[in-house]
Order: C-alpha cells, then structure tokens, then sequence
C-alpha cells in the first residue's frame, strides 16, 4: 500500500493548539468545516486561510495540534483543501483525529523546510519519506503502522468500514 502526495509547503510554529487551527468561538457559530476554513489560523494570522491553495501541505514543529481534542481542528485543515500535516510531533489525540478523518500526520525533521518549498511525501508500508524538492534533501519519517495507513488510504475511519463492509474492530 503507497499514498503519495506533492504540495507546497505552509511553515507553522512549536504548539499550535487546536484553538490556533480553529477557534472554539468560530466553532460555536457554526460546526461545519466548509464555513469555518475561512478561519484556519486566524488567531495566528486572520489571513492565513485567505492564502491557503488546494494540496498545500502544513508543516510545523514539535507538539502539533495540543490543547482540546475537538475533531473540527482537523476537519477544517481538510475542507480548507490541505491533505497532510508535517511535524516533528503531534499531540495523541490530534494524530489519532487526523488518522480517523482521513489527514496524514507525518513526524519527521521538519527544521530544514521552508515556506514555500515543493514537497513529495510518500507513505508506504515500511517507511514514509518526504522529499523536499526545493532544496534536493530527503527527510526520513517516522512509519506509520499498517492499520494506520490503511485507514488513511480509504480516507479515514468511516470510509474503511464502508468500503469493507466490516465493522469489526481493525484494533
């Protein structure tokens, strides 16, 4: 099983909590994520969603997706059309949210990378390799296990037990 992705690279900080990606007041407005990508970032930058192009890819550094468990901190970074996230870490549960809705969270050395930098990502059953092809340099990842990428290649938890017709638990 292989995913491959390509995009351009959009820099984040250390810790950006869940209230960073997505406000709980904007949450309160409104749940859906289509209406709240607007908002991506905009406690960080009010015009970051405003920049956002379809297949960016976000990278960031250590602590990904900290604070609140809520699911639309990675529901609105899909709607908003980006596929995957790159950090040097993520918070448990953000990771295990991204999995589960179908966004790639890929740990890896993210600290030669820089804003605007085209990027390959490649997941396969033994590795994950991102290739950043502004600057020629491979950064090795950390692997994902096989249910993991699995569930990521149907994209996400719901569509895995649709498409197989199995709602035993793959865990």
């Amino acid at each position: 099983m292989r995913i491959e992705l390509q995009g351009r690279a959009r820099l984040l900080g250390n810790d950006i909590n869940t209230d960073y990606i997505i406000s709980s007041s904007r949450k309160r407005e409104n749940p859906d994520p289509y209406v709240l990508r607007r908002y991506l970032m905009a406690e960080l930058n009010p015009e970051f969603a405003h920049t956002i192009r379809d297949g960016d890819l976000l990278v960031a550094g250590r602590n990904f997706g900290c604070g609140s468990a809520m699911e639309v901190a990675v529901t609105v970074v899909l709607a908003s059309g980006i596929k995957a996230v790159l950090a040097r870490s993520f918070a448990r549960t953000y990771y295990r949210n991204a999995i589960n809705n179908g966004l790639i969270p890929a740990e890896c050395e993210t600290s030669t990378i820089q804003e605007g930098d085209w990027l390959h990502l490649i997941l396969g059953d033994e590795a994950v390799r991102i290739v950043n092809v502004s600057r020629g340099i491979e950064l090795p990842g950390r692997p994902l296990s096989g249910i993991a990428l699995e569930i990521l290649s149907h994209g996400g938890l719901v569509r895995y037990f649709q498409e197989r017709h199995d709602f035993t638990s793959p865990i």
